[in-house]
């Protein structure tokens, strides 16, 4: 069974994104027009876009879908909840 956590951040290039999940033991592989970071256990799939904050700013609003296998959370390595809390947490020191 998959286990998926879907996450928006705005305020974090993303570069900065995958630059985090990669220390977070991610790598990023070439997956079309889609960014995507994946380590052994995990995989998270970036896109973005544009979001009005106001009448005349703009940010960058990272979507991030977090996925890994679910049978995995019994071998003892990191939880997905885990890894998306420490990821969020780079994320806020970075941006909004």
């Amino acid at each position: 069974m998959e286990r998926r956590i879907e996450r928006s951040f705005r305020g974090i290039s993303e570069r900065l994104a995958v630059r985090y999940l990669s220390n977070l033991g991610g790598e990023r592989v070439e997956d079309g027009d889609k960014t995507t970071v994946e380590a052994d256990d995990w995989t998270a799939t970036i896109t973005s876009e544009s979001v009005d904050v106001g009448p005349t700013l703009t940010l960058t609003e990272l979507t991030i879908v977090f996925e890994r296998d679910a049978s995995d959370d019994a071998d003892g390595s990191t939880p997905l909840d885990e890894l998306v809390d420490t990821f969020a947490q780079k994320a806020m020191r970075a941006g909004g």
